[in-house]
């Protein structure tokens, strides 16, 4: 598979930081089995995400855990809920996302670059 390229200007514009999560809800209504995340982005406030996640996480272990997430898409409406920001993982062939995370902790609200 090939991609497009990006320039650095495009890189640029994607605001990837670091939070942790406050909050898991179920989300029985998105058509793929989710949860509802609200994550805490320290001085950028707390947004809240649908995450396809439920394979490999159960919803009280995800609490407390950092995330690195995509902060600056516009919000998305996911069935019943509107999703803030992009929770970013790897995504196996079957759907399976596994939660990308640094290698330490660190403050919320870092950019990743």
């Amino acid at each position: 598979m090939t991609t497009d390229s990006l320039t650095w200007a495009d890189f640029d514009k994607v605001d990837i930081r670091t939070g942790t999560i406050l909050a898991v809800e179920e989300f029985p209504q998105a058509r793929k089995p989710a949860y509802k995340l609200t994550i805490d982005f320290g001085e950028l406030g707390t947004k809240r995400s649908s995450a396809q996640l439920t394979k490999l996480y159960q919803a009280n272990e995800l609490i407390g855990r950092q995330v690195i997430a995509v902060v600056n898409f516009p919000p998305k409406q996911i069935a019943t809920f509107i999703s803030e920001c992009l929770v970013l993982g790897a995504v196996a062939d079957d759907g399976t996302v596994t939660l990308l995370q640094t290698e330490r902790p660190t403050q919320n609200g870092l950019r990743i670059a």
